[in-house]
């Protein structure tokens, strides 16, 4: 039976519009032929015109095989006015829609005859904003809060995008599928994303937002698909840009340390220096983007208090200062063979030194009595290379193409822990070593045919990915390491995927509808000597549909409707067995046994353009199976935690969106996003086997949640500008408990200079230092509330010229 949330959606649906956003630039071609014999007709008048009024708006003459082009079309009703000595006037109605980029007429017949072009005026004007479908793009340059820190930093002022313990949130959810340049990366991840705080927001020219990703795209990422678009210019010659920014970290203690460990962070410096580089000449472009990021951070502060059914409390502090080195590079050529071939190749480089200093002291509840310090050392070496090649052939009707990718990743995580465990009576040094190898290979075919009404698109796609992984423990005296869980484990993943979509648009509708089926196998081989898992694995063949479905009441004003079936498969480190012990206490371990996740998304919008600005509202549900999380069970007779990933059963999200742009004045304008959803987890039970075997039982849970954003653009005279962010995050449902409000306020200046080519900055992240993030934990056997100090405030400064 329909539950309350599918009625409250239904009755949403009744009352809420949506919209997205849509190309402002169109080209048109076709063929002009005799209609008596069939024959080409050349060099003849093309004219577009508006139907409102006649008004010329472009013109041109049809080649030598009959075939003309006009580009740059803004979306519209308009009709064409084909003259030719010898031909009657052909007059044909025509609309120009917003969901493709290139409209095929195909051939238009002309009637021999005489007529006479009579003489028209030219009056056009060009579109200002530029707008897609299927995304939402946000040039990185404009968000002067966050110059200078990481794109994860940068997202967090993105309407419907929040950061959680370090992880991408879209609209509530953390499964977001994010690319670079259009494809996946071990640097960000395959399954969910990973690794956006290593990227430096210098190198980074645009973000786009995707909630409702078509069958084009790779089905995982139930929330969205975030696609980050690195720097390539495409001006003639050498040009460039080059950047310094240095800044300051922890500028205060939040909290004091327990008694007896090493000082936190304080004052912790930034530098990011970055180059980019293009040179274009005829047919040829060479590009090279490169930075460098020295980034010590206090990564982590956490005080714990865990109150056990026993009576038994524990005081805990995990305290983690970071010293990040990460260095990146992309670089590569783009090659137009002719006017039908092109070649891209590029290469993308990073490297990423952790060095982590922790400090985790466990007293008792009065912090009378420490009963243990655990320090440790952990030394990782991320290294990440990504070689992209692309083919595209162009037929002689524009936009008819076809392209051929081939990608490979290979990512090595080089980890290594050193411990020291001191109790009052004696002191082990334990150790372990962790080595994993990614290796992935991406082959895709894309297709795309302009028609007269839209397009239509087609493609497959197959990938390999494998993972080997090895984990080998060192035990010191009366170690607590769980040594016979090492050993080694492979992970290996095949997917063969095919996709349709077909693309519809006239003057009131707009339909998209897409198929995506998917045949996946894993294998997960696990050493035969491991204590507690076995090998598994699963595989599926499925369908992911998609569906759009616009409604256009007038030019300012549009409804639309989605419906999209997606996937998460589990990360590979959701399932990796090997126990992880950067918390002493709370052990993190995989589970080979995890399924994919599947979840039906639904949404309906409406898009209102008002005076110098617009108006965005939307309505979304996801419903998911065999959702993915994290379970914590305790093992009678110690204080030990253990977080397993497990599939907990049915959960929902049920949100609102509001997006609201205004330009008030030439000197202010601002940007309001509010989001609010209830999530939903149903009852469930779970088995978790290590390290003994443990059945959790969870009651329904809910909450209503959501964000509030409020981004102002201060324009000020002798080119200063100004913004001013504020981001409010209500509490939220996490694994078997609930996460805290949080509040944080960015201000960004800049001062642009030598024409607009230079370029200081300043700019303070959460100026207030508000951000603490509150956790309570209510699981069986014990309960846990935690406050994290982490380090959140940073002023940078800095200067860019672009060459």
């Amino acid at each position: 039976m329909p539950n309350k949330s599918t009625y409250l959606f239904l009755l949403f649906c009744c009352i809420v519009f949506s919209v997205k956003s849509q190309v402002s630039q169109v080209t048109l071609s076709g063929v002009l032929k005799d209609q008596g014999n069939g024959s080409a007709v050349v060099y003849s008048n093309v004219l577009l015109k508006k139907a409102k009024d006649s008004t010329f708006v472009q013109g041109t003459i049809s080649d030598a095989n009959g075939r003309f082009r006009l580009n740059n079309i803004k979306p519209g009703t308009y009709y064409l006015q084909i003259s030719m000595v010898g031909y009657q006037l052909k007059k044909q109605n025509l609309f120009v829609g917003s969901l493709t980029e290139f409209l095929d007429l195909a051939t238009i017949d002309l009637v021999p005859d005489q007529q006479q072009l009579q003489e028209v005026t030219v009056s056009a004007k060009r579109d200002e904003i530029e707008n897609k479908l299927d995304k939402k793009s946000y040039s990185v340059e404009t968000i002067s809060s966050q110059t200078g820190g990481s794109v994860l930093q940068v997202m967090q002022s993105l309407p419907g995008v929040t950061v959680q313990d370090g992880k991408l949130n879209l609209r509530g959810s953390s499964q977001v599928a994010v690319l670079v340049d259009g494809k996946q990366t071990a640097l960000t991840g395959f399954g969910a994303q990973s690794g956006l705080d290593n990227i430096p927001s210098s190198a980074i020219e645009k973000i786009e937002i995707i909630n409702n990703p078509s069958a084009k795209y790779d089905a995982n990422g139930n929330a969205g698909i975030i696609n980050i678009i690195f720097k390539k210019t495409k001006q003639e010659g050498l040009n460039g840009k080059i950047g310094l920014s240095a800044g300051l970290g922890a500028l205060g203690i939040k909290r004091e340390n327990l008694p007896s460990i090493r000082p936190q962070f304080q004052a912790t410096p930034k530098l990011n220096p970055s180059l980019s580089l293009n040179y274009r000449k005829k047919n040829l472009n060479a590009f090279l983007q490169a930075d460098f990021n020295h980034t010590p951070t206090l990564n982590k502060n956490e005080f714990v208090t865990r109150t056990y059914d026993s009576g038994e409390v524990i005081q805990q502090q995990t305290k983690r200062n970071r010293r990040t080195n990460i260095g990146t590079f992309m670089g590569g050529i783009d090659w137009k063979m002719n006017d039908q071939n092109s070649w891209s190749s590029s290469i993308l480089f990073s490297s990423e030194k952790i060095l982590d200093d922790g400090d985790e002291p466990f007293f008792n509840q009065n912090l009378t009595e420490r009963r243990r310090l655990w320090q440790f050392l952990e030394d990782e070496l991320k290294t990440t290379v990504t070689s992209m090649n692309n083919f595209q052939h162009r037929f002689e009707q524009p936009g008819h193409l076809i392209n051929v990718g081939l990608n490979y990743t290979w990512h090595q995580e080089d980890e290594k822990y050193f411990f020291t465990n001191i109790y009052p009576t004696y002191t082990g040094l334990d150790a372990f070593k962790l080595m994993s190898d990614e290796h992935v290979t991406d082959l895709n075919v894309d297709y795309v045919k302009p028609l007269k009404w839209g397009r239509v698109e087609a493609g497959l796609k197959y990938r390999y990915r494998f993972i080997p992984t090895s984990m080998l423990f060192i035990p010191g005296l009366n170690s607590p390491l769980d040594v016979t869980a090492g050993g080694w484990a492979d992970y290996k993943e095949t997917i063969p995927a095919i996709y349709s979509n077909y693309i519809f648009e006239n003057e009131k509708y707009e339909v998209e509808a897409g198929l995506r089926m998917e045949y996946v196998t894993v294998k997960y081989d696990i050493d035969p000597n491991h204590n507690t898992y076995k090998s598994d694995g699963y595989q599926y063949v499925q369908p992911f549909p998609n569906v759009r479905l616009g409604y256009k009441l007038n030019e300012n004003n549009k409804l639309s409707f989605f419906f999209s079936r997606r996937v998460d498969r589990p990360a590979e480190l959701d399932i990796r067995v090997f126990p992880k012990y950067d918390d002493a206490e709370i052990v993190k371990v995989g589970n080979p046994a995890l399924k994919p996740q599947f979840t039906n998304t639904m949404e309906i919008a409406y898009k209102s353009s008002i005076n110098r600005g617009y108006l965005y509202t939307a309505i979304y549900q996801r419903l998911a199976d065999a959702t993915i999380t994290r379970i914590a069970t305790t093992v009678p007779g110690n204080t030990l935690i253990y977080h397993i990933m497990q599939n907990a059963g049915k959960s929902s999200n049920l949100g609102l969106e509001i997006v609201l742009s205004q330009e008030l004045s030439k000197a202010f304008s601002f940007n309001l996003n509010l989001n609010a959803y209830q999530n939903r987890i149903n009852s469930f039970s779970v088995f978790n086997q290590y390290p003994i075997p443990t059945t959790y039982t969870s009651e329904p849970d809910e909450i209503i949640s959501g964000s509030a954003k409020w981004i102002g653009f201060i324009h000020l005279p002798k080119q200063w500008n100004m913004q001013l962010s504020a981001i409010y995050l209500a509490p939220d449902l996490i694994p078997q408990g609930r996460i805290g409000q949080r509040f944080s306020l960015d201000v960004g200046i800049k001062k642009a200079q030598k024409n607009g080519k230079g370029e200081y900055f300043i700019n303070a992240s959460d100026l207030l230092n508000t951000m603490v993030i509150h956790k309570d934990i209510l699981a069986k056997g014990f309960r846990m509330s935690s406050n994290d100090y982490y380090e959140t405030q940073v002023i940078r400064a800095g200067y860019q010229l672009k060459f």
